[in-house]
């Protein structure tokens, strides 16, 4: 495509660190169940293995304040440098409800700090609602990670709202099929629209999506990418690959 790209990728704590494709970025999803203190060592073996690690704070899979200031504190002792705050999926386990809160206690303040964004809303808040808490959200942050789609419109309506740079959620190349799955999972109707609309035929549900269409729909607006493999780690490296992006 020609023109400077970052891609960040995001991967689970049972992802083989050895199959990471040369991206420097690599974020670490923290999901309901996961212990932060393993979260915060493969922070520390991506560190070992010359990658950037960003580990998920999601709010509401965090008990307390010292459980937090635990989580920091090990983080940056193990040489990471960023993180996402998020207010996770699941119900509240502690103290938190919401990733202000977890911004608001000053223990970011060292870190380049991302936030989640919803640029076709969210199935969990209201769009109202949503607005409310990026506006509270943003003097504590540096840049924004969205949810991922497939719908261009919508997110260069988003980019151009924003006052912050816009790091864009995009899915590895991954069957249409497997794609409205997600979709669902995350509720992000108008990507499943987008794909239903743009799928002429049945046949083209099982061949892979190419993100390169998006990519160079969003030319100029971003140079940043964040990818979901959703397990696809493979396929996606091949495509990093194939388009000297890696």
């Amino acid at each position: 495509i020609g023109f400077d790209m970052n891609f960040s990728l995001e991967i689970t704590m049972k992802t083989d660190l050895s199959i990471l494709p040369k991206v420097k970025n690599v974020y670490i999803t923290m999901l309901p169940g996961n212990d932060y203190k393993e979260v915060a060592n493969k922070a520390r073996e991506l560190v070992q293995f010359g990658f950037n690690p960003i580990p998920h704070f999601p709010a509401r899979s965090i008990k307390s304040f010292s459980q937090l200031k635990d989580y920091v504190s090990t983080c940056k002792d193990f040489g990471v440098k960023q993180a996402l705050v998020i207010g996770g999926s699941s119900e509240p386990i502690g103290d938190y409800h919401c990733s202000l809160q977890l911004l608001e206690t000053g223990l970011f303040e060292d870190f380049k700090v991302g936030i989640a964004g919803h640029p076709e809303g969210s199935p969990d808040i209201s769009d109202s609602e949503l607005q409310k808490a990026m506006k509270e959200k943003k003097p504590y942050a540096d840049y924004i990670v969205t949810q991922w789609l497939l719908n261009p419109e919508a997110i260069k309506n988003y980019i151009s709202n924003q006052s912050l740079p816009v790091h864009v959620g995009i899915t590895g190349p991954l069957k249409l099929s497997s794609l409205i799955k997600f979709a669902n999972i995350v509720g992000a109707k108008n990507s499943i629209n987008f794909i239903k609309n743009n799928a002429t035929k049945t046949l083209d549900l099982l061949k892979p999506s190419d993100p390169n269409d998006l990519i160079t729909k969003l030319k100029g607006l971003t140079n940043d990418f964040h990818i979901y493999t959703f397990g696809g780690l493979k396929e996606t490296n091949k495509w990093l690959e194939k388009n000297n992006y890696a």
